[in-house]
């Protein structure tokens, strides 16, 4: 910068051969040197004395030798090219112009001599200077001390729409009444940043000027404005220089380039339909025009595709609407919005066209572009322009249709998602249980808490199992990942665990064979695709703990697959996390299980949750497990088990979301009366068989269920002898009454009885058939002392 300065500082535009600077020679009538300059001596070395009196031509003759000389006139024409002998031999091209002089003196004739070379530089300097005040599309304009214009270029007079003469001793500010600065850390005004620059001599370069151009009123333009200070050769300031050139082209392509930037950067933020349609019309609105209207086809917001042929004017909902114009309720993002609304447009408009003919359409200050995705038209949107320019040109167009093309893309990714979780939400809430069945051994709560829809459908899943002899099997699951998958695979775990738990096995054994299914899956997965992703019917890593709890014997029997132990809350508060034997993950395989057995007292509190509850981003698990450890020990007597659910989601998941679906299952135990249980030890012998009979009978009088003793004596009998000829004793018999009958006859046998169809002629094998047909359900289950046969009988209705 300081050697640009420098160098701006030495110019001369003085010609080379004005008198001042150039070499002179004054001759005679007959081309005899009577006066010689000190730049002449300083050019061609010879001293006054060597020259004066001597014809020129004996140092200056013609460039071309075959020029011939006839006289004063020709020999020196007005403007020629020379060469000239140095005085130390040398030559030197010289271009000369000749001046007449009138008079009575010696004097006839100047001869003034340059550098050839030297002329041609300013010659092409003037040239410049002629196309800058001629041709140059830069404004160029020179104003006095006074900010009064003197001088301007042709580019300035058309742009001011009045020649020179009319205009100038205006003030710069008159000129552009309602312009302004927009720079800043810039005055705004014209008179400001002119005063600035003369009174400072510091130049200011490339500012922004945006007003109106006097001469096509109604337009704002955009000039890229420099102003330095003007002064003479004695350094006086006579003024300043104003050179302007019209970016309002390079501005608006800027500015749209802009805006595609910013939409990329801030439409399709979310997955969410409605959402993305509010983020274009927010960028949209002011910067590209004053009002945007976005509609789509009804099916888009449900995730699915409208019909091929698009849909129709009476088929589109307004989701979002946006303007400029102030005290407008505008649909953008973070403020309050309207609810999708049915629109009509009338035949002939420009949205109707545009459907019809599914292309852009213009039409005075509006702009109507199809939503396409695919090839599908998925809506419209408007756009209108009230203020200068109030037109799209091509540029403009072309704008809107890449816009709108790329919010398309996201509009379309939003309405995928939306199907697919649509559909994920929906497998789950069939997969998951509607309600729980109330419970003889428990008290049930749960609350189930999908993922946020940033994540997508996860694998949670709890589940309340009736079994034999008015236990209860209570599981909670959790499979790793999210979306469809997940939901289906959590699907196929709980049907299997509630098709294997009234097998009446131990927990450890049923989490052993749902770990054999699970590994199963993923071995067929493997073979059928050769590496194992998110597609294949694999649930590797998914969670699982099982528990069953007794109300008779009030023992509760756990097992865990990689699962959070259950909280135990006791009666006055204590809370403990049972040191339950972990197990891995269903999958692994090659791992045994172990259960775990305590007894609960009456009223104890159990909890049965999914890591989602007490694990987050912000919050480690051993933190969230002292929470729900304190929100368990406060309420568990105080509180109802919904209540206390509620109060758990609420400490624990105060926004209501996670990352990780959520699920929670409270139970409060049980201990089923005394009173209706009567258990009966027998031999194994025959006339056990009639020794059951009586027990029975007797107990059910008591019970006041006479209308079940033939039917329950029948059932004892058949049980007891099918034991005593196929098993081994002792027997043990048990009625229980509670919202059936259940009668149970064990035996130290692992043979179970079969139910078959007896020929006509057989003797025997119909017994169990006829139990079969008296009892509602009927089953085995097995123990490390034998087995049990058990069956269910209906209540009486009174």
């Amino acid at each position: 910068m300081t050697y640009a300065r420098r160098a701006t500082g030495d110019v001369d535009l003085r010609g080379p051969l004005d008198v001042t600077r150039a070499a002179t020679f004054v001759l005679d009538g007959q081309d005899v040197v009577i006066g010689w300059s000190p730049a002449a001596q300083e050019m061609l070395g010879y001293r006054p004395g060597d020259v004066i009196g001597r014809p020129a031509g004996t140092f200056l003759v013609p460039e071309s030798a075959a020029e011939s000389v006839t006289g004063p006139e020709a020999r020196f024409p007005q403007r020629d090219v020379r060469i000239a002998v140095h005085r130390d031999g040398h030559r030197l091209r010289l271009a000369t112009a000749v001046c007449r002089l009138s008079g009575t003196g010696p004097a006839d004739r100047v001869l003034v001599a340059a550098e050839h070379e030297r002329l041609k530089q300013w010659e092409a300097q003037l040239a410049m200077l002629h196309g800058l005040a001629t041709q140059s599309p830069v404004g160029l304009a020179i104003y006095d001390t006074e900010l009064r214009l003197v001088w301007c270029n042709a580019s300035s007079e058309e742009e001011l729409g009045r020649p020179l003469a009319h205009v100038r001793g205006e003030l710069a500010d008159e000129l552009y009444p309602q312009g302004r600065f927009v720079t800043q850390g810039y005055p705004e005004t014209l008179h400001e940043v002119m005063r600035r620059v003369l009174e400072t001599g510091e130049p200011i370069l490339d500012l922004h000027f945006r007003g109106e151009q006097p001469s096509e009123p109604g337009k704002v333009h955009l000039w890229s404005c420099s102003y330095y200070r003007l002064q003479d050769a004695d350094g006086r300031v006579f003024g300043l220089c104003e050179d302007a050139f019209d970016v309002s082209d390079r501005y608006e392509a800027q500015r749209q380039l802009n805006l595609l930037v910013e939409a990329g950067r801030r439409v399709g933020t979310t997955l969410d339909v409605t959402v993305t349609t509010d983020e274009l019309a927010e960028v949209a609105v002011p910067e590209f025009a004053d009002r945007v209207e976005i509609d789509l086809a009804p099916v888009v917001l449900e995730g699915e595709v409208p019909a091929a042929a698009g849909p129709k004017g009476t088929e589109l909902i307004r989701t979002s609407s946006r303007s400029a114009a102030p005290g407008s309720t505008a649909g953008g993002t973070g403020e309050p919005r309207r609810p999708p609304r049915p629109v009509t447009y009338p035949a002939g408009s420009p949205q109707h066209r545009s459907l019809a003919s599914g292309g852009l359409v213009t039409e005075d200050d509006t702009l109507v572009v199809p939503l396409r995705a695919g090839g599908t038209a998925l809506g419209l949107v408007t756009f209108v322009r009230h203020r200068a320019p109030g037109f799209f040109d091509r540029a403009a167009v072309a704008v809107a249709d890449e816009l709108v093309a790329r919010a398309a893309v996201s509009i379309d990714n939003a309405r995928r998602f939306t199907r697919e979780r649509t559909a994920a939400l929906a497998l789950q809430r069939q997969l998951l249980p509607q309600h729980l069945p109330p419970h003889s051994a428990v008290e049930l709560a749960y609350r189930y808490l999908p993922t946020d829809d940033l994540s997508g459908v996860g694998g949670d899943w709890f589940d309340a199992i009736p079994l034999s002899g008015t236990r209860v099997g209570l599981v909670v699951g959790d499979v790793v990942g999210h979306g469809i998958h997940a939901a289906a695979t959590m699907g196929r775990l709980r049907t299997t665990v509630r098709a294997l738990a009234p097998m009446d096995m131990p927990p450890d054994e049923l989490l052993k064979r749902l770990d054999d299914l699970v590994g199963q899956s993923a071995e067929a997965g493997t073979e059928g695709s050769g590496a194992l992703d998110g597609s294949d019917d694999v649930a590797a890593g998914a969670t699982c703990l099982y528990a069953v709890y007794d109300p008779v014997s009030r023992r509760c029997t756990m097992a865990r697959a990689g699962h959070l132990p259950p909280a135990v809350v006791e009666p006055g508060g204590r809370v403990v996390f049972p040191d339950l034997p972990a197990g891995p993950p269903l999958g692994l395989g090659g791992l045994p299980f172990e259960s775990f057995e305590a007894d609960l007292p009456v009223g104890s509190l159990l909890a049965l949750f999914t890591d989602g509850l007490v694990e987050a981003r912000d919050r480690d698990i051993d933190k969230g497990l002292d929470t729900l450890g304190r929100v368990l020990s406060e309420g568990a007597d105080s509180l109802a088990l919904d209540d206390l659910c509620d109060r758990a989601i609420s400490e624990l998941l105060p926004d209501g979301t996670t990352t990780d679906d959520t699920a929670l299952l409270l139970v409060r135990t049980r201990e089923l009366d005394s009173r209706r249980v009567a258990a009966w030890q027998l031999p194994a012998e025959p006339v056990s068989a009639g020794r059951a009979r009586e027990l029975v009978a007797a107990r059910l009088r008591t019970w006041g269920l006479d209308e079940l003793v033939f039917s329950t004596e029948l059932i004892a009998s058949e049980l007891v002898t099918n034991a005593v000829r196929y098993a081994e004793g002792p027997l043990h018999v048990r009625l229980i009454h509670d919202r059936t009958l259940v009668c149970e006859v064990a035996d130290a046998g692992h043979t179970a009885p079969h139910l078959r169809h007896s020929g006509e002629d057989d003797e025997g094998g119909r017994g169990l058939f006829i139990v079969a047909q008296l009892v509602l359900r009927w089953g085995t289950r097995y123990s490390r002392r034998g087995k049990t046969i058990w069956t269910e009988q209906a209540l009486p209705s009174a």
